[in-house]
């Protein structure tokens, strides 16, 4: 059994937890609980009925629940494992139903929104919440794509603001720990101006090429000979629509900035081309794969 240290010394069972989104992450995180703590009851809940049920068949839940009063009851953890955009109104559900020993996190790629919803929502003396984004994923979504082991060696960053008890901070952490994730602290700021950069930025990049592609009238030709390097640049542009425009939204500000560092270099590369300036665009090439496979280099073996 799972043991959980939550708002003092003590040392409490974990024995239900609640995930709100049994797709990707939240099946995948499911699935490692599972393996790692089977006597762990696991309750799903979700917008789709027929997903419910396949993750109950397939079983990465022990079932479902019919209402969020009925799911909440002697819940010990409840995981938001939804689009950011959804969170706010799920904590919003939760708040009447919430016991004083309930842990709540969340999985989502925006930290600042999340945890302003999270102080709007909750109770005022609440300490229990853990902001957190598990740095995991494939384009492919769904709990059909759910599976053990995403998230070893993989960076699970929480976000703790002055609200964070120090407790709830550790048992989500363990959570994170036993599912074989790499567990890192930052604030919720500097959280969303690096995602912005090395994560929501690229997404949008390989967006706006395969749709600037798909708009044109040779569409047809331009895919039927696209290979290697366009599969492996617009992989990402395969990833959940609706998950991809909250993350946008939600992180407007730092993604603007971002946009317009990469549209400053777009602009000093066209100009180099245009000068047909070899040796500024080698140096500019040398310098970007240098630091690329200097970063490759230091990742960890699978």
């Amino acid at each position: 059994m799972l043991q959980l240290s939550f708002f003092d010394s003590r040392v409490i069972p974990l024995n239900k937890i609640v995930i709100f989104g049994v797709g990707l992450i939240g099946g995948s995180l499911a699935i490692s609980i599972r393996q790692a703590h089977p006597a762990v009851e696991i309750v799903g809940l979700g917008r789709d009925g027929e997903l419910l049920h396949a993750a109950t068949e397939l079983g990465v839940i022990d079932r479902t629940a019919a209402s969020i009063a009925e799911a909440m009851q002697d819940a010990d953890l409840v995981v938001i494992a939804t689009p950011v955009a959804q969170i706010r109104a799920i904590l919003e559900a939760i708040a009447p139903h919430l016991q004083a020993h309930t842990i709540i996190t969340d999985v989502g790629s925006t930290k600042s929104d999340v945890l302003a919803y999270a102080r709007q929502a909750l109770p005022a003396d609440y300490r229990g919440f853990v902001a957190g984004h598990p740095i995991a994923g494939a384009e492919k979504t769904g709990v059909t794509a759910a599976r053990e082991g995403l998230f070893h060696h993989k960076h699970v960053v929480l976000t703790p603001d002055a609200h964070t008890s120090a407790q709830a901070l550790q048992s989500v952490q363990s959570l994170w720990e036993s599912a074989g994730a790499k567990v890192v602290y930052m604030s919720a700021h500097q959280h969303d101006a690096i995602f912005a950069a090395v994560s929501h930025l690229p997404h949008l990049l390989a967006f706006a090429l395969v749709n600037e592609l798909a708009s044109r009238d040779n569409q047809v030709e331009l895919f039927r000979f696209a290979a290697s390097g366009f599969r492996d640049f617009t992989r990402i542009a395969g990833s959940s629509p609706e998950m991809w425009r909250d993350i946008t939204l939600a992180n407007r500000s730092a993604l603007l900035a971002e946009l317009d560092a990469y549209q400053k270099q777009l602009r000093q590369l066209q100009t180099l081309i245009e000068n047909q300036d070899s040796a500024g665009l080698l140096a500019m090439f040398e310098h970007a794969s240098q630091a690329r496979n200097t970063w490759a280099e230091s990742l960890p073996s699978q």
